[in-house]
């Protein structure tokens, strides 16, 4: 239509300065007149790449996952690049087949949220020949690429402020799935009640599966106790509202009664009655730092080590002094 060749069109196209001003303006004309659009499929075949990324997620549901792919979103627009999501639903077998699906779709890259098969992937990568950065990896010690928050760091942080107001038995309320973010975010718990030459009891040591109506019944668990908690410290935000929730039917208040800390500062947390006080986790940083991981990889620069992100603790209102 243009009565040019094939790769005059293509400068044209990208605006390269090899095509003359007046010919570019001629065939961008001709191109929206004809409504032409670029293939970016036959346009992946010449460049070999995709300009697309896959994101493995554990649960879309989860408020958290939607602040690191917004982050992941941002980058990757930035970049001109398109990001497709797959759910694991935290099962390591399918978290290995979506990352293979992914590969299979010649996606430039691939980003994992809170992987359970973290070790897997360095004999995997062997055979894959896609860049892959775990996000929250609970690997992280197996694999270079990895972008998480210092769990024990932050996890001392909000402990050593429970001591501070006075707290002796502070309970602990994980998530029995067996991710490492909890063994570490345990790990903290520990080391500051023996930095503070208390006592670990184990019925102080309970486990949801990180949702809400899961932490009930471990809640429950320690509000049956004969000595139970001043304190609660929470694996999630999630655990801490089914916590809050358990408190109140057993006609206590927060913080008057027992104090309650979360982990992860959902925007709800702020919402809250009381709002909640719990560690933030920079969420779309995250997310952003995980896509620049991918980008520094595509370029050929070393991405260097795991990246630890420090946590934040935000103190609110559903922690107190504990009763005299």
């Amino acid at each position: 239509m243009a009565g040019v060749t094939h790769s005059t069109v293509s400068r044209a196209l990208r605006n390269s300065s090899l095509v003359s001003l007046q010919t570019a303006e001629r065939i961008q004309r001709i191109a929206r007149e004809a409504g032409y659009r670029t293939s970016a499929v036959a346009r992946s075949l010449v460049t070999g790449r995709s300009d697309t990324i896959g994101v493995v997620v554990t649960n879309i549901a989860d408020p958290f996952i939607a602040g690191v792919v917004s982050g992941i979103e941002e980058t990757a627009d930035e970049h001109d690049l398109s990001v497709f999501l797959a759910n694991s639903n935290a099962e390591p077998e399918r978290e290995v087949r979506v990352a293979r699906k992914f590969e299979e779709r010649r996606v430039d890259g691939i980003i994992v949220t809170a992987s359970r098969v973290g070790a897997q992937y360095v004999p995997l990568l062997t055979h894959m020949q896609v860049p892959i950065v775990l996000l929250n990896n609970q690997h992280p010690s197996q694999f270079a690429h990895s972008v998480m928050i210092d769990n024990v760091q932050a996890s001392l942080d909000a402990m050593r402020y429970l001591i501070r107001l006075g707290h002796r038995r502070i309970a602990y309320l994980g998530d029995r799935s067996g991710y490492q973010s909890d063994a570490e975010r345990y790990q903290g718990y520990h080391q500051a009640l023996r930095e503070a030459g208390l006592p670990l009891e184990p019925s102080l040591t309970v486990h949801g599966d990180g949702k809400p109506e899961g932490a009930e019944a471990p809640a429950a668990e320690l509000l049956a106790l004969l000595q139970p908690p001043t304190a609660i410290f929470c694996y999630n935000d999630l655990s801490a509202l089914g916590a809050m929730r358990q408190v109140r039917k057993h006609g206590l208040r927060i913080p008057e009664d027992i104090s309650v800390v979360g982990f992860d500062d959902l925007y709800i947390s702020q919402y809250l009655n009381p709002p909640l006080t719990t560690v933030r986790q920079p969420m779309r940083q995250m997310g952003r730092l995980a896509m620049e991981t991918l980008l520094l990889i595509f370029a050929g620069s070393d991405s260097g080590d795991a990246i630890r992100v420090p946590g934040e603790l935000i103190v609110r209102e559903s922690t107190a002094h504990p009763r005299k």
